[in-house]
Order: structure tokens, then sequence, then C-alpha cells
């Protein structure tokens, strides 16, 4: 079985106090467990995959703990975070703000990848090893930081990611706002660019993504899973893209694919 739990820590590294929650797949039994984290989209908390994916079978079938964390800081008052869905609360973006405003809290880059392991790490029993996957902008999370610090996790995989944000309106909008008008800085947090300015091949055998081809947000241009496919063949890279027909982009298609994606990062956690 399972246990799902919710935690609330002061984090040094925003500013404020934060929410994590946690599926703990050992059953009580007390065995260490690889970690999967899981980032969400916009406006989510970390309640969302909780309460809407259904991944408890999977995370008892493969023995893992999954972590999710908030989407933003919280509590700050910075003027402006709440004016609109997709910029300030709910919509950190997973990156390191540089413009003054937000570059106090808005460090969602150095939590997922410091604070939050090493509280992880020190309160549950952990193998050490982990992966992380996301959605939407979580996605875009997931996999620019899997390339950032690709020693540190085993494997990732997304659903319907922003795949390259200096291209599509979210990241253009968020760019601007939390990293300003110099466009190298945006290059850091852009998955596709990431990809292309690699020099030296990515440790990931395989990189799975799952995106519905019924997607509003793919006409709409804020995806572009295409344009990272050329960018993972032009380097290379093995990616498995699968546009699920009929499928968009909320939580009934995460929920349907959920088990999949458990299933691949356990191969890498052993």
């Amino acid at each position: 079985g399972t246990s799902v739990n919710q935690y609330e820590h002061s984090s040094s590294v925003l500013g404020c106090t934060m929410a994590f929650s946690v599926i703990d797949g050992s059953g009580g039994s007390g065995a260490k467990l690889p970690v999967i984290y899981w980032l969400s989209g916009l406006t989510c908390t970390d309640r969302n995959f909780i309460e809407k994916a259904g991944a408890f079978k999977a995370a008892a079938d493969y023995g893992v703990l999954i972590v999710c964390p908030d989407t933003s800081p919280r509590g700050v008052e910075i003027a402006g975070d709440n004016d609109s869905y997709d910029f300030g609360t709910g919509a950190g973006f997973y990156l390191n703000a540089t413009e003054p405003k937000w570059a106090a809290n808005y460090k969602m880059y150095d939590y997922v990848t410091k604070e939050l392991p090493a509280i992880i790490n020190s309160t549950f029993a952990t193998t050490g090893k982990q992966s992380i996957m996301g959605h939407s902008m979580g996605g875009h999370g997931a996999l620019t930081i899997a390339f950032k610090n690709s020693s540190m996790y085993s494997s990732v995989s997304a659903f319907a990611p922003i795949c390259n944000p200096t291209q599509c309106p979210w990241g253009i909008k968020a760019f601007t706002g939390y990293l300003g008008e110099d466009k190298t800085k945006w290059e850091e947090y852009d998955a596709t660019l990431l990809l292309k300015a690699a020099t030296s091949p990515l440790p990931f055998s395989d990189i799975l993504i799952d995106v519905g081809d019924a997607d509003d947000f793919l006409p709409q241009g804020q995806l572009l899973p295409e344009k990272f496919k050329e960018a993972c063949e032009a380097k290379g890279q093995a990616v498995t893209l699968r546009f699920q027909p009929g499928y968009d982009h909320s939580y009934f298609f995460i929920a349907t694919f959920i088990a999949e994606h458990v299933a691949f990062h356990a191969k890498f956690l052993k």
C-alpha cells in the first residue's frame, strides 16, 4: 500500500513557508526507496497531482517515493504576483529569477534541485537515486533541470511539456518578467536550446514524453514538442514522443498514462 502526507517547512531559499506532498510506496516496510519528483503546471499547488493523477498503485507497485513540490513561493506578496494565472503565484517556471523585484523569492530552480532534495533525503529512507517528471510548465521544469543536472537524475519524462519556452507566449512572458530582456539568460531554461547547446551526450538512454493530440495548447504554439524532437534527432538523443489520440491537457490524460511513466523511471532507479 501507500501513504500520502503533506508537509510544511520554512524555506530559506524562497523566504517563505512551503508545502510539499509525498506518496510513499513503501507500504510501511521502512525500506529505502528511490525518489521521483513531480513538477506541476501553471496554477497548481503540491496537491493537484495527489488528488487527480491516481499514482498511488504505481508508487506501491514499483516501490518509489513521489515528491510533489509547489509551483511557486507562497505568501510573499510582491506587487503583480496575482495579476494573471501564468506569471507570479502558481507560475514560478522552475527558474532562478534575476530581475530585482522577483530575485529574492522566485528561486524555484534552487528549491527543487538543492533545498527540497536535502530535506527529502534527511527525512525519508531513500536510496539516493532520483528521477524527475512533470506536466506543462512542470514538464519544462523536469526537462531543463534534468539536462542541467544530468548526474543527479537517473531519468526524465514529461506530459505535454513547454519544450521551447523562448519561442512561446507563456515562456516569453515569464522569462521577460523573471529574467529581463537579456535573451541569453532565457536560453538557460529552454530544454530545446539546452539540448542544442550540449557539448557532450546526455546520460539518458531515453526520454519519455506524452502529449495529447487534442491538447488546445498544441495549435496555440505553447508546447512545441516537434522543435524538441528535431533537436533530439540532430543530437542523436533518444526520445519517445507519443501523441495520444483524443487526449487534452488535463489530469485525465495524466491519470491514464502515469503508471507507464512511473514504470519508465523504475527501470532506471534500480
